[in-house]
């Protein structure tokens, strides 16, 4: 009787071991197998990284395979971290300090010069410091704006960029050893080599105070035209609350059709600038002419506003901004999105526009107050989604040849060349003025404005160069040519 309980027992452990290696070769093959899949998932990614683009361009679209691509990226969560470039290696030859000065576009344009001078230096460059001081006094940091990590690692094949100095480095600057300098205006490359990069090589750290239009917009070599472009299109992304608010702005805008975005630069602090007063009364001249002797830095004091604007120097008001899009044929059921700061006058100057085109809406009327609330007394954050809204529309009009402009103007010309009227403002006063005295009809006055805008719309062109006057040239973040693809109608090729 024991003997059979121990033989039962026996067969029973016997049974349970058996059991449990199957179960443990039944997990092992599992595990296998799972290894084997995810293999194969990885390898499936890389290739469609390959082949994705080529696939693409294949699929019957209404958009552009770049625009299929920026859709992707503002629409889609990312399924995995995005593949960094790897690390650029060279000799540090020391560290670039920078503080941009002006509005949003102007240090845009002047953070991806900095970035293509350090590179060209081979030097470390430190995260750009924002302008804080002048008329709008955004208290905004780099990081508040831009996506700081995203410029960093998308740029480290290029150079190294650090958001802050080394600590040994950080205190010296802290007690107040810092070399700090404006460079020249428009300056060569060479000059960044032949006498920045020695003083960076001397005091380890250099500074320059100022950066607005310090490198040409011509003669430089290709790898800096073309890393200019590559800072700005690409490494220049916004932080991801300015991003989402964009899309929801453009959203709106879509659900109702087609949108013009008017960038009528036509605020107060503009005309005081420039002495501009045309349709102003008396108290509102001197208003201006007030604000423009309280700031030093703006040097020009006494300014003849007719003269200005007969040599087209001056922003179009609302009334002949009216006029012009009627003149060119802008539909009037299309809605307009105006991209810019409180209008001067307000609803009286903007009184014209609005009866020639109701669909008159703003940011500020698109979206609840909550939806700005962290935005208020941030005008460079503001700026920033203008500019989203700017890029996406179906056409884009500024009525002066600003930084935001002419940045945008860029943008638009890199995507696609979408349509750009970039208005002659010395012949429109001209025209409007015969048209307002009668000399012309309205037929006339039409056609002329017409045929004076024909080759003005964005299409392909090549810059402007005037030596010894840069001021003169056409801009590089207006048209930068050698990022864009080339087009073999020389029609297109030709000089404006």
């Amino acid at each position: 009787m024991c003997r059979l309980e121990w033989q039962d027992f026996r067969v029973e452990k016997v049974g349970m071991s058996s059991g449990s290696r199957s179960r443990m070769r039944m997990w092992m093959i599992r595990a296998t197998t799972s290894v084997l899949l995810w293999t194969c998932i990885v390898q499936l990614t890389a290739f469609g990284d390959m082949w994705g683009p080529r696939v693409l361009k294949g699929w019957p679209s209404c958009f552009s395979h770049e625009s299929a691509v920026r859709e992707i990226h503002v629409d889609l969560p990312s399924l995995r971290p995005p593949l960094l470039p790897p690390k650029r290696v060279y000799k540090n030859n020391g560290y670039l300090m920078v503080s941009c000065n002006g509005g949003l576009n102007q240090m845009r344009a002047a953070i991806c010069d900095m970035v293509a001078i350090a590179r060209y230096l081979n030097v470390t460059l430190i995260v750009p410091e924002l302008d804080k001081a002048s008329f709008w006094a955004d208290p905004s940091d780099f990081q508040d704006i831009f996506d700081v990590d995203h410029f960093i690692t998308s740029l480290r094949d290029e150079v190294r960029i650090l958001k802050e100095l080394p600590p040994r480095l950080k205190l010296k600057v802290e007690r107040g050893f810092l070399y700090t300098m404006p460079p020249i205006s428009w300056s060569d490359i060479s000059y960044y080599k032949n006498q920045i990069l020695p003083l960076i090589q001397k005091y380890k750290v250099v500074h320059l105070n100022r950066t607005d239009a310090r490198l040409a917009n011509n003669g430089q070599p290709l790898e800096i035209q073309k890393l200019r472009c590559r800072v700005n299109f690409s490494a220049l992304r916004f932080t991801s609350q300015i991003e989402e608010l964009g899309r929801k702005v453009i959203r709106l805008l879509r659900q109702n059709g087609p949108f013009l975005v008017l960038h009528l630069r036509y605020e107060m602090d503009m005309l005081a600038f420039s002495g501009c007063t045309q349709g102003c009364n008396s108290d509102e001249v001197e208003e201006l002419t007030n604000m423009r002797y309280a700031y030093p830095w703006w040097k020009e004091k006494i300014i003849n506003s007719d003269l200005k604007r007969k040599d087209g120097l001056c922003p179009l008001t609302p009334e002949e901004t009216a006029l012009t899009l009627r003149a060119l044929d802008i539909d009037r059921n299309i809605q307009i999105y105006i991209a810019a700061g409180e209008i001067y006058g307000g609803e009286r100057r903007t009184a014209s526009l609005a009866k020639e085109y109701p669909k008159l809406v703003r940011k500020e009327t698109l979206l609840e107050p909550s939806d700005l609330q962290l935005f208020q007394n941030h005008s460079s954050q503001m700026a920033a989604l203008d500019y989203l809204v700017s890029l996406e529309s179906d056409i884009f009009v500024p009525t002066y040849d600003g930084n935001m402009a002419k940045v945008v103007e860029g943008h638009r010309r890199y995507y696609g060349f979408k349509k750009t009227i970039l208005l002659n403002r010395r012949l429109l006063v001209d025209l409007i003025d015969q048209y307002n005295n009668g000399v012309l009809n309205w037929d006339e006055f039409s056609s002329a404005v017409k045929e004076a805008h024909a080759d003005r719309m964005g299409s392909q062109t090549r810059r402007l160069m005037i030596p010894d006057k840069p001021k003169e040239e056409d801009y590089f973040y207006a048209n930068p040519q050698e990022c864009l693809e080339p087009s073999d109608d020389p029609k297109l090729l030709s000089s404006t």
